[in-house]
């Protein structure tokens, strides 16, 4: 069973367990000096589709971790634990209408809020399996800020199911630590139809004393957010072809849709099988997906790796069941441009500028590195570790690894040498049209093909 981890340099000066979650939805305490078993918990019934994809995060004292599984109509959800001994202390659900709870030293939970408001942005019952899954890592500073999945279903998000805005999908929900209570949300795509999630990681900065967080969304525009109460500072595209919104409105936040490039209802269709498909960009393999972006403090731009392609996207009708796909839509991945898919850009959060761009032939996937010595790293699907210039974008420096990378680089100093590492193997999934001109796969609702995500 795949392991996944990630040590908290913000933790050391206290000797504690190494944190590990399994893809069986299992949490598993490690001593860091023998590798022993400390402790082991249940997250939930990886039977119902729930399975945890990324690593915990430590905040104030507290072991948070999030849940995966947004495909299978599982409830996303936060959830703080005793570091050293894998206790409940609350639970906070990312659906709206879900009871949020605290735990005592017993175990005992009473209840601590709901989620919003019961109906509100759900109608009817469909909160119970909504998807929002929380399946990447949060932010904890300056509090817990939780990117959320889309929308366990897709084909609903023609409205005629599934009205409203479906909160905290697609969103970046901040959690106040102590009390485990929604602090502040911003949603990137409000009723999503396209399954562009909205997970992307939530990257903290000082901007003249004030924290900001950039988020690069898989739905293609770029959000400039302040830490303390979600206020929307600034949004923008930051790849060259958005067809589902014209923009995002300053102030009131939401996005400027376009009615006729949303999937069709397939209730509405002559047979009642396939809603009208439509093309859209970005596909629902993201602007940019999990792989991280980075920002340096000297050259203040954020470095994303960035994709650009589209796809064919169609709406099926689906009927829950536990532990099955609930999708209920098909798609194609298609390419945009004749010249590359991929494109490392250092884009400046303050005018939406794109400052420099590295076109790749094939879509980037893994994360990147910036260094106080102004060099950006990252990997190519060709399997290149290379460095960039991080002002001018020039590449100074490149190594064949012999496969390709799909992982961020990383780098540490020991007795004043520094170095930089990074995981090179390329997984043999459908990274749908790496190569130029290749369109991809097809999959249908339901269906958990190589070409579907994961949420």
């Amino acid at each position: 069973m795949p392991l996944l981890r990630r040590d908290q340099p913000w933790r050391r000066a206290v000797r504690q367990p190494r944190h590990l979650r399994h893809l069986d939805a299992q949490l598993v305490a490690l001593n860091q000096d023998t590798g022993e078993v400390e402790w082991k918990g249940k997250i939930d019934d990886y039977a119902a589709g729930y399975s945890a994809s990324a690593a915990p995060v430590i905040a104030n004292g507290l072991l948070l971790t999030g849940v995966s599984g947004g495909e299978f109509g599982v409830v996303g959800r936060v959830e703080a634990r005793n570091p050293k001994t894998g206790a409940m202390v609350w639970s906070r659900p990312t659906v709206e209408g879900h009871m949020g709870y605290k735990y005592d030293d017993k175990g005992n939970k009473t209840e601590n809020g709901i989620s919003g408001t019961t109906g509100k942005s759900w109608p009817g019952d469909l909160w119970k399996t909504g998807g929002a899954a929380t399946w990447l890592g949060g932010t904890s500073t300056p509090r817990p800020a939780w990117p959320t999945s889309a929308p366990a279903t897709r084909h609903r998000g023609t409205g005629h199911l599934r009205k409203g805005d479906n909160l905290y999908s697609c969103s970046t929900v901040a959690i106040d630590v102590k009390t485990g209570q929604i602090v502040w949300h911003y949603q990137g795509t409000p009723n999503d139809g396209w399954d562009f999630d909205g997970v992307n990681e939530f990257v903290t900065y000082d901007d003249g004393g004030k924290i900001l967080g950039g988020k690069a969304d898989r739905n293609g525009f770029f959000y400039v957010i302040d830490a303390k109460n979600g206020h929307l500072e600034n949004a923008f595209p930051f790849v060259k072809k958005v067809t589902w919104a014209t923009g995002v409105d300053l102030k009131t936040g939401r996005p400027n849709m376009v009615p006729e490039n949303r999937p069709g209802d397939p209730t509405a269709s002559s047979d009642g099988k396939k809603g009208n498909a439509i093309f859209s960009a970005p596909s629902f393999l993201g602007g940019k997906n999990q792989m991280p972006m980075a920002y340096s403090p000297d050259t203040k731009l954020f470095y994303v790796p960035a994709n650009e392609w589209g796809m064919e996207i169609w709406n099926e009708p689906i009927t829950y069941k536990k532990g099955a796909a609930y999708l209920g839509a098909g798609f194609t991945i298609k390419t945009i441009n004749d010249d590359y898919i991929g494109a490392m850009r250092a884009i400046d959060p303050k005018t939406g500028k794109i400052v420099w761009e590295s076109k790749n032939n094939a879509p980037l996937w893994g994360g990147v590195l910036t260094t106080g010595g102004n060099l950006v790293f990252w990997g190519t699907p060709e399997g290149y570790l290379q460095a960039a210039d991080a002002k001018t974008g020039k590449i100074v420096w490149k190594f064949q690894t012999g496969s390709g990378i799909v992982a961020p680089p990383v780098t540490w100093e020991v007795n004043g040498e520094q170095y930089v590492a990074v995981v090179s193997g390329w997984r043999r999934r459908a990274a749908v049209g790496r190569r130029r001109g290749q369109e991809g796969l097809d999959a249908g609702a339901g269906r958990l093909g190589l070409g579907c995500s994961s949420s």
